[in-house]
């Protein structure tokens, strides 16, 4: 079948005479796109937030504003889409050139991804990082505009390829279109963060972003490339024209007329849309204020997703400070976000079928107080993070001002010391081993003596942390090691080692070389995962093995001593100082959270789109959805706004400041609607036909017109004052 031939049109079927099992062969090659294209988004975006944080070092601020503002994006987009699909290319087109576009941002994140092309000293970190930003700039607007511009069109154009005798085939069809949707994002996000753990790279190994972008983007190719192998068995309906473009246009004639006419001497109007009567027909105009009652509802839904899109960026970083061992599994902190759709395909059967008929059985569970409940469900969820991040702050660390300086002390003697510090009680120091907490000081120096040896000044820096290493020997030359100030990135460990021995010791693990340590002197710092690490210590003729359990986020020293015996287990002899605590809050207290904000989803956004649709007739249901993805969008620039403006302090004050917003919202909600009045569209439209002007015959003979094709979902002409020349300008989709 041809881009121009319409099925309605003495065809039985829109699309190819081939089936299987009832359904025609290319509904399969749109439901393996759409599943493709799913992984390929959720999987790039449940890695994006620690990308910015750990890959291009930005804050925590910084990487949520940029995260939400793709998300906003991603949400704008697809009017633009709509727009293209039905006023100019048609879908199929639509579909091709922006997966096109997309799949070129998804590679492009790939690339920015790869620290070695701007790594010329080898250390592990790009030396040009604006080269990184603007890649995953550029790629993050190619798969914005990409996954947006697709959204309003796949399950549109999948619905397209149904003859009207294959309703129950269509219905299944959506059903598992929106499996695919769920399937997609939950392997997605439980797949790419594991790609992300792993340790890739040409000259240095650090975490394989550019596995985690590349296997998404060529999931995105795969999705393409499946879809173009169908094209010649879809129907492809021409481009019709898009109701919004209409909607709009009739809302502008009808505000700029109402302008023009403000005189007294001109009659009043009951609705302003009234004023829209000289140009437009009275029928669109009266489903118009059925939308825009609707619309009107709106207004305060953006807060809802303000905190509900959050899960994807605080919620994840609020994890990376959290202890992901659960036994025999290990969760990644942004493998969290999986909890969501488990639940929503958990939560939303039993909501349907158990907990929605027994509240009905108590009160009158309308949709909007559906709505309202979702929405105290998301604030709970935010006061459950808040409480979750007090306790997080209470296992961290105390780390310096910029006006203050902390100082640990290490003896690597053999035998005991008392160390004496001006103002303070003397420290005693078993052989090889720190004191355990670090000192803090005011001063830009301390002094410290010990027995047999003069007082010694030591200068300290202002905002650092250090250790000062006391030699055996304490008349030789005391170093100062400049230590972690912060928890180490991604929940890895930090470790290095100091050698006492009187010979340079080379010490490895499987996967990281600490290096060759000279003697009396240290390593810089490495990272390890958690889990059991074993390190080898070796000189050119002897080695020994060291292991050690870890958890998450901490830090350690870890002394060899001078007489150590180089042989096959020196597990006894090493020491190890703890000197930044692992992670001791664990990722399942997030789940309370989870399961309160999916549930707020599934309450909120399933029962609004329910809600919006019954309140509309079937001919506006495009603008209520692009009202529905617009609150989405300016609920993400809200995030965007408070992280970059308020600059709050604390986190936990910043999550208990948005429930306490929702809950304000919330409760503006529930007054509009308290007054709201539920509508049949349906009819309302058959009653306003029959309230046409007797006066004006051809008037009422083009609204009855107009009510049989809004029946039969077709596209007619309106009646118009002006000019026949005029007439194109002025045609609406019904």
């Amino acid at each position: 079948m041809t881009d121009k031939e319409d099925p309605k049109k003495g065809r039985k079927s829109k699309g190819t005479s081939k089936e299987v099992l009832g359904y025609p062969i290319s509904i399969f090659f749109i439901v393996v796109n759409e599943f493709c294209e799913r992984f390929s988004y959720y999987g790039m975006r449940a890695v994006l937030v620690l990308y910015f944080k750990y890959f291009l070092r930005w804050d925590n601020d910084l990487a949520t504003s940029i995260y939400h503002t793709f998300v906003a994006l991603c949400y704008l987009t697809p009017i633009l889409g709509a727009i293209i699909a039905d006023s100019w290319l048609g879908k199929f087109k639509t579909i091709i050139y922006l997966s096109i576009v997309y799949a070129i941002g998804q590679v492009t994140m790939a690339v920015s991804a790869i620290h070695d092309i701007t790594d010329k000293d080898r250390d592990g970190t790009p030396d040009n990082m604006t080269f990184h930003v603007a890649m995953s700039m550029v790629g993050l607007f190619l798969i914005a505009l990409g996954t947006g511009g697709i959204k309003p069109c796949v399950s549109a154009f999948g619905g397209d390829q149904f003859s009207e005798h294959q309703e129950k085939q269509r219905r299944t069809f959506f059903s598992v279109f929106y499996l695919c949707i769920n399937g997609g994002s939950l392997l997605s996000t439980i797949i790419t963060p594991i790609l992300r753990a792993q340790e890739c790279g040409i000259y240095t190994q650090e975490k394989c972003y550019s596995l985690a972008f590349g296997v998404p983007a060529a999931l995105m190719v795969v999705a393409l490339v499946v879809f173009i192998v169908g094209s010649g068995m879809y129907y492809k309906a021409e481009p019709q024209g898009n109701i919004m473009l209409d909607v709009c246009k009739c809302i502008g004639f009808a505000i700029s007329n109402r302008v023009r006419h403000r005189g007294k001497q001109y009659p009043k109007r009951k609705h302003w849309m009234d004023w829209a009567e000289d140009r437009y027909d009275k029928l669109l105009i009266a489903q118009i204020k059925m939308v825009l009652k609707v619309l009107f509802l709106y207004i305060p839904l953006p807060m809802f997703w303000t905190l509900f899109d959050q899960k994807g960026s605080r919620w994840t970083l609020q994890a990376t400070t959290m202890d992901g061992n659960f036994g025999a599994l290990v969760i990644q902190p942004d493998q969290m976000q999986t909890v969501n759709p488990i639940l929503i395909l958990t939560l939303v059967p039993i909501m349907d079928s158990l907990i929605y008929p027994l509240i009905q059985k108590c009160v009158n569970f309308t949709p909007l107080r559906r709505m309202t409940v979702g929405m105290l469900m998301a604030a709970i969820a935010f006061v459950c993070a808040g409480l979750v991040q007090i306790e997080i702050d209470k296992t961290l660390p105390t780390f310096p001002s910029a006006s203050q300086s902390q100082l640990k002390l290490l003896n690597m003697g053999n035998s005991p010391l008392t160390v004496n510090l001006t103002g303070l009680d003397p420290i005693d120091l078993p052989a090889g081993r720190a004191n355990d907490e670090y000192i803090m000081f005011e001063g830009d120096n301390v002094n410290i003596s010990v027995v047999n040896l003069e007082m010694k000044t030591i200068p300290l820096a202002k905002g650092k942390r250090q250790t000062l290493l006391i030699p055996s020997n304490t008349a030789e030359e005391w170093l100062l090691t400049d230590d972690l100030i912060a928890k180490p990135e991604q929940g890895s460990n930090a470790v290095r080692f100091v050698n006492g021995m009187g010979m340079a010791l080379n010490v490895s693990t499987p996967g990281v070389y600490v290096g060759l340590i000279d003697s009396s002197y240290y390593s810089n710092y490495s990272l390890v995962n958690n889990g059991k690490i074993i390190f080898t210590i070796w000189s050119d003729t002897q080695a020994c093995n060291y292991s050690r359990e870890f958890g998450f986020g901490s830090s350690y020293t870890f002394y060899i001593p001078g007489n150590l015996v180089v042989g096959p287990n020196c597990q006894n002899d090493i020491t190890a100082t703890e000197d930044i605590k692992p992670n001791t809050a664990h990722m399942a207290l997030q789940i309370p959270q989870y399961f309160f904000i999916t549930a707020g989803e599934v309450m909120f956004s399933v029962t609004g789109l329910e809600f919006s649709y019954s309140q509309a007739p079937n001919n506006m249901k495009a603008v209520l959805q692009a009202g529905w993805l617009l609150t989405v969008a300016i609920g993400n620039f809200i995030v965007l706004i408070v992280a970059e403006v308020a600059k709050i302090p604390e986190q936990w004050a910043e999550y208990i400041l948005f429930a306490s917003l929702l809950i304000v919202v919330c409760v503006i909600f529930s007054i509009m609607a308290h007054f709201y009045t539920y509508i049949n569209p349906a009819e309302i439209e058959a009653q306003f036909m029959k309230k046409g002007d007797d006066n004006d015959e051809d008037d009422k003979k083009q609204l009855q017109k107009g009510m049989e094709m809004v029946k039969r979902n077709s596209t007619g002409s309106h009646s118009y004052d002006g000019d026949d020349d005029d007439d194109e300008r002025k045609k609406t989709k019904m």
